[in-house]
């Protein structure tokens, strides 16, 4: 076989095709692919149909926030919960004291004055047990009263007797039971008001003793109740005679008087007097002591 002459090579070179014994042209660069046909664009609704596709919408929110509030509604009725929908805030509370809220200061002149100043009343002499807090004085006794050394809130008023003079009566189960002559000083005015409506002052202070201080049922025996003066003051009087029967307690009676005095102050002084009917030796007392009362 004769070698191939120069004439019959084809140098291959990368990128190079060959190609039936034939050296072909360097190939050239890359064409791009076309590019793929835009997706038709939707068509846009017009003004009355998009209008009408958000009225749709907001009528579906506004729906599902009326099924909510009306299921809220029916559950709160149905429970009897209403405080939510109150258009009116809550009252403040009331802090006044509580005679003050039960019997409010006259719009007018005191009830409690006298219709004609009364004389002053002569001085006080003897022995006298004197609270200054109540602003008030009054006589002292002597054996077998001894002076009352503790402080006793009695009542749903809990008037706060501090200063007096008492003796036990007799014992029983339930305690030790007292003849007594007790004073306080009881709120009974708004703030620094000094006018009392001292008519009220004195039922609700006579109503919490009979109530609260007594064994219950008990009948009453009213001897005195109204408007007076004691020492110069205008003061509310009540005197009653209250019955009872207490398991294991031999009084069955009672003397009793309390008197609300208007001394000037927001405070009203509260002299209240007791002796057991086991002891009516000192049923006078009531009376002397009340007309005893000096201010101070």
């Amino acid at each position: 076989m004769s070698e191939p002459t120069p004439e019959t090579f084809a140098w291959q070179r990368p990128g190079d095709r060959f190609a039936s014994g034939m050296v072909t042209a360097p190939a050239g660069p890359p064409i791009a692919p076309p590019a793929p046909p835009e997706p038709p664009r939707p068509e846009r609704p017009d003004g009355p149909r998009r209008r009408r596709r958000q009225m749709q919408i907001f009528a579906g929110i506004a729906g599902g926030v009326l099924a909510i509030g009306l299921t809220i509604i029916l559950v709160l009725a149905i429970s009897g919960d209403t405080s939510m929908f109150s258009s009116k805030a809550s009252a403040p509370t009331d802090v006044r004291p509580p005679l003050a809220q039960a019997c409010p200061a006259p719009t007018s002149s005191p009830s409690a004055a006298p219709t004609q100043a009364p004389s002053a009343p002569p001085p006080a002499t003897g022995a006298r047990t004197v609270d200054q807090e109540a602003g008030i004085s009054y006589k002292a006794y002597g054996a077998p009263w001894v002076p009352w050394d503790e402080v006793w809130r009695a009542g749903t008023l809990e008037v706060p007797y501090r200063v007096g003079q008492h003796f036990v009566t007799e014992k029983y189960n339930g305690g030790d039971y007292h003849a007594s002559i007790l004073s306080a000083a009881v709120p009974a005015a708004d703030n620094d008001a000094v006018t009392l409506d001292l008519e009220c002052v004195g039922r609700q202070v006579a109503a919490d003793v009979r109530a609260e201080y007594y064994p219950q049922p008990n009948t009453l025996e009213r001897i005195k109740d109204g408007l007076t003066t004691l020492g110069g003051r205008p003061a509310y009087l009540s005197e009653f005679r209250l019955h009872f029967h207490a398991a294991g307690l031999t009084a069955t009676d009672e003397l009793s008087a309390v008197a609300v005095i208007d001394v000037g102050k927001p405070t009203a002084a509260v002299l209240y007097v007791s002796i057991p009917g086991t002891h009516k030796q000192w049923d006078y007392v009531v009376d002397d002591v009340m007309q005893s009362v000096r201010p101070v």
